[in-house]
């Protein structure tokens, strides 16, 4: 990017923020995530660092806070606040304790004790007492200027209102909505908020304190400003945290000292997934020097402290650049738009592609080539785009259209009235193919190691597979002419499919890519229709009628359709046969093998049982190998009558279905 471009861009990435700014901090009506935003921020200090004379005052890296309100009294701090640099990797937590070693002239080897204390995703407050009362809460505001807040603060239970002792102090701490407070409030709330750290904020800018009362807010201390108008005399960051424990105030007492700096990484891996137990969101750790006099020492620059440093967990939103949109064609014939991105990191993985689901989501987004988006990626989900920032465009980005042909056969693109997908009018498709035996072999499927969608690819192209029975006749001889195959890896991938010849139905069943079919849904149809054998199952399955299908707990009717329409197609069940054939055996339990009396038999449940919730009963039956019917009819085996039960009971009579009570169920099932 030349500095004439970048220049044009860093105006737009500043408008926006601004704008983002003024909704979060001022209206308190945030447009987007905190992550999302700092990945603004982060390409603006990107472009600033490569073009430094670009640099200006109005610059978000040039500001540590935001503007305050204005609905309440401002108030100057006593003391300036300043902020925590935050860093997204562990390299460039090692380098701040670099820093900080060569800042103190100390050897790079030795070791430093740091304090890490979980960074809570809050509101910065302080709060002043007086002779051991509280006096006042005000907010961080742009760390010159906060607001005073007593008025809210003071409905916080956890906050004393007279100390342990009658001293005058200064802290600093963090307000916060626990989480079970804020989904409560969400669901009696018409103005839903985006997250606990909007609904605190929102919670103390309430003028009225009778409000504030009501929706539970927390808090947790963390720094110790001031003890009768001086510094605390304690010598380290540890010691402080437990003196303000002392006083009577509350503190999170997750915290740990550490030696040395690969210590505190250890504590940060720690939380990354420990912290969805707690009760309240963090976002971070923050690694503080333990020692005070080198707190002291090493003060602060013109923003930030250079004795602490915030590692931020990696976010799971961001923003990026689309570069393109394609069309991918999945095991169904469905084209899915998906967008190719610049590379980001996001959710602790660098990503370059995100899904638009279908050409519907894609027109309402309303998404282009060329725009910056926000992605969003939690875990192991596949990417999504959130929506486009129409705000950062020039005018080159291009709409993209629904496709008439399919982009791998180029045969015609069709929609069904209703749907939302477009399909490949191709079944024979060889984009279906391979997503097809991908999918019978992923590891929800047939679980064969080593074989994933290149190899798939691959053995298509050169002919050795077309239809899933051709997966059990591969011999070593035939892989090892290949390229990435030699004789040992050749023999270890036919070694691995001739061990995935004893499945479960369940994962047969899900196995074979039926539309709508995922792992739970498998696990349902293997309990209604278990056998010993492939032809048991086949032959139950054949037989039964749409009705039927509808009728098991758990399974719409767009499901029993599809069902129905595959197994009475003779080509998928001679398909099954082949597997049979080639040795595919139904791996099968002890514990459902010794209860055969229950095993493929329909249980339909009315009234209250004393001994089971619904759900556990439900539950017990499955598991036997039965299977639940949300409605009696004349293939109904068992009706379980509780107390009060109902029109199913009188119903069951009539049709001279057996009724059990509740101990004959246990003894069923048990």
């Amino acid at each position: 990017m030349d500095k004439s471009n970048a220049k044009k861009r860093l105006e737009k990435l500043k408008a926006q923020l601004r704008e983002i700014d003024y909704a979060y901090y001022v209206l308190d009506r945030p447009m987007m995530s905190d992550a999302a935003r700092d990945s603004l921020k982060d390409e603006v200090e990107a472009i600033e660092t490569q073009f430094p004379e670009l640099i200006t005052s109005d610059s978000p890296t040039q500001r540590i806070g935001g503007k305050a309100l204005g609905k309440f009294k401002k108030v100057k701090h006593e003391i300036k606040k300043y902020s925590l640099d935050d860093v997204f990797s562990y390299d460039e937590v090692r380098e701040f304790d670099s820093r900080v070693k060569r800042f103190l002239k100390l050897n790079p080897h030795e070791k430093i004790e740091y304090t890490c204390e979980l960074k809570i995703d809050g509101l910065n407050m302080s709060f002043h007492y007086k002779k051991g009362i509280f006096e006042r809460a005000v907010t961080r505001g742009d760390g010159v200027l906060g607001e005073d807040v007593t008025h809210t603060v003071k409905t916080i239970k956890s906050l004393p209102l007279k100390l342990r002792e009658e001293v005058d102090l200064e802290i600093g701490g963090e307000v916060y909505m626990p989480i079970k407070s804020f989904e409560k409030l969400n669901k009696k709330n018409d103005k839903q908020f985006a997250n606990p750290r909007n609904a605190a904020a929102g919670t103390v800018r309430q003028l009225d304190p009778k409000v504030a009362a009501s929706r539970d807010l927390d808090l947790f201390c963390w720094a110790l400003y001031s003890v009768n108008g001086q510094r605390s005399k304690v010598k380290c960051q540890e010691e402080m945290l437990q003196q303000m424990q002392k006083f009577g105030l509350k503190i999170d007492t997750n915290y740990k000292k550490v030696n040395g700096i690969e210590d505190a990484i250890k504590y940060c891996e720690g939380w990354h997934d420990k912290r969805k137990k707690l009760s309240y969101e963090i976002d971070g750790v923050a690694i503080k020097v333990n020692r005070l006099d080198w707190q002291n020492r090493l003060g602060r620059a013109s923003k930030y402290v250079r004795w602490a440093s915030a590692y931020k967990f990696p976010a799971e939103e961001a923003t990026s650049v689309v570069e393109d949109i394609v069309w991918q064609v999945g095991r169904t014939g469905a084209l899915t738009p998906v967008a190719h991105l610049k590379p980001v990191l996001v959710a602790g993985s660098t990503v370059s592609r995100a899904t638009l689901h279908n050409i519907d989501e894609l027109k309402r987004k309303d998404v282009r080539i060329g725009d910056t988006v926000i992605l969003r990626k939690a875990g192991d989900i596949i990417p999504e785009i959130i929506k486009p920032l129409p705000k950062l465009r020039d005018g080159k980005e291009q709409k993209v259209s629904m496709p008439r042909n399919c982009p791998i056969c180029h045969s015609d693109v069709k929609r069904k009235e209703g749907e939302s997908a477009i399909r490949c009018s191709n079944s024979k498709c060889f984009a279906q193919d391979k997503e097809r035996l991908s999918h019978f072999v992923s590891k929800k499927g047939f679980n064969i190691d080593g074989f994933g969608i290149k190899i798939v690819e691959q053995l298509m192209s050169e002919g050795l597979i077309t239809k899933l029975s051709d997966i059990f006749e591969l011999k070593s001889g035939d892989l090892q002419l290949l390229d990435r195959f030699a004789e040992k890896s050749a023999d270890n991938l036919v070694e691995e499919i001739e061990k995935s010849k004893r499945v479960s139905l369940g994962k047969l069943i899900f196995g074979l890519g039926i539309r709508y079919i995922g792992e739970e849904t498998a696990g349902l149809l293997a309990q209604t229709y278990c056998g010993r054998t492939i032809s048991d199952f086949i032959t139950k399955i054949s037989k039964e009628k749409l009705d039927d299908i509808e009728e098991i707990e758990g399974i719409g009717e767009k499901v029993a359709r599809a069902v129905f329409e595959y197994f009475q197609d003779e080509d998928n069940v001679a398909q099954l046969k082949q597997l049979e054939n080639l040795g595919v055996v139904l791996a099968r339990s002890v514990g459902v093998e010794a209860k055969s009396g229950v095993i493929g038999k329909t249980f339909v449940l009315t009234g209250a049982l004393k001994g089971f919730s619904r759900d556990e009963a439900k539950q017990a039956i499955k598991n036997a190998g039965g299977k639940v019917s949300a409605s009696v009819s004349a293939k109904t085996d068992y009706v379980v009558a509780g107390e009060d039960a109902g029109s199913k009971y009188d119903k069951a009579k009539k049709l001279g279905v057996r009724i059990v009570q509740e101990s004959e169920l246990l003894r069923l099932v048990k």
